[in-house]
Order: structure tokens, then sequence, then C-alpha cells
């Protein structure tokens, strides 16, 4: 999705600047809203309709937002709206992430798990896997019953894989080879 991502990045860098000036976590929370807003087939199907004038998509959109909007995040829907960019909303969202990430100096991570993991469980887990990756990380867990046993992590481009279906995959290569 190279498309996507040359679109994102430039609305990613500008509202990112514009933030940075004030509170970043609220602009965190605002773009998350918008990108789940935006990632609705219906309110797509809405906002494309040659029926529904710019305006109108920016009032049911803020209307369904429940997280109250700054004036740059309503300015970047404005933007995005106008531009008929509304389905890159959640790319920009993500890339304003990763902006926000690199500043912060955390990386998100995401722990498949063939089991679901407890708070508990999940701080000693993400802990041994600052270690590992050498940087604080935001992880989140999802269940993938098809690892069978162990985990698989994903931080951005790198991926630890310590699951039984991996161990398994390496097994069958190594005998067939």
């Amino acid at each position: 999705m190279a498309e996507l991502a040359t679109l994102a990045r430039p609305y990613a860098e500008a509202l990112f600047q514009v933030a940075s000036k004030g509170d970043l976590k609220q602009a965190t929370n605002e773009m998350d809203a918008l990108s789940a807003v935006a990632a609705n087939a219906q309110m797509r199907q809405f906002a494309d309709a040659p029926s529904a004038g710019a305006a109108q998509v920016f009032d049911v959109i803020t209307s369904v937002v429940k997280t109250p909007l700054s004036d740059a995040s309503k300015n970047l829907l404005r933007t995005v709206i106008d531009n008929g960019r509304l389905s890159v909303l959640p790319e920009i969202a993500s890339q304003f992430h990763t902006l926000v990430n690199q500043r912060s100096g955390v990386s998100d991570a995401i722990v498949y798990s063939a089991f679901p993991i407890d708070a508990a469980q999940l701080v000693d887990v993400a802990a041994s896997l600052e270690r590992r990756f050498k940087r604080k990380l935001n992880a989140t867990v999802q269940v993938q019953p098809d690892l069978i046993g162990g985990i698989r992590v994903v931080v951005g481009d790198e991926v630890l894989d310590t699951s039984v279906k991996a161990r398994l995959e390496q097994m069958k290569v190594a005998l067939t080879a």
C-alpha cells in the first residue's frame, strides 16, 4: 500500500507539527477516533455519494465521533474531506502514531499468542521484549489459536517468532532439505 502511505505522509507530518506544540496524547486520541469512523464502510459509502457535500460529511463525522476534536483535527478532517481522501485517514493516523512514537522513543509491539495473556504476564513479557529489542514498547495482545503455543511479536518491521507453529515449520524444512 505504498500509494496510501505516500498520500498520508504529508497530512500526518503536518498534523504532527501542529500537535507537537500542544497535547500529543489528545491529538493521538482524536486521530484514533477519526480513523475508526473513517474506516467504517457505511461512512465511506456516504462520503463517496455524489449527493453528499463536504460540509454535510464533516458534520456527520464530527457528530459520530465521541471525542471532542481540537481545531487542528477539525482542520485536518476538513482538508481530507475536501481533497476526497477520507479513505486515507486510517493510514494518516497510523503514520501520526509512528511520528509520536519516534519522538517519545517508544515502539508499538503486537504480541500474537495462542492463548490470552493477562496484564501481569504482559508486563513480564513486555519487559523481556524491551531488553530484546532495546527500546521501550507499547505492547498489545492479539490471540491467534493457530500458533499452537508460544508467541509471535511484531515491532515495526521486526518479527520475533517463538511459536510452536514456527518451530514445526523449521523442522519440516530441515527434514525435507
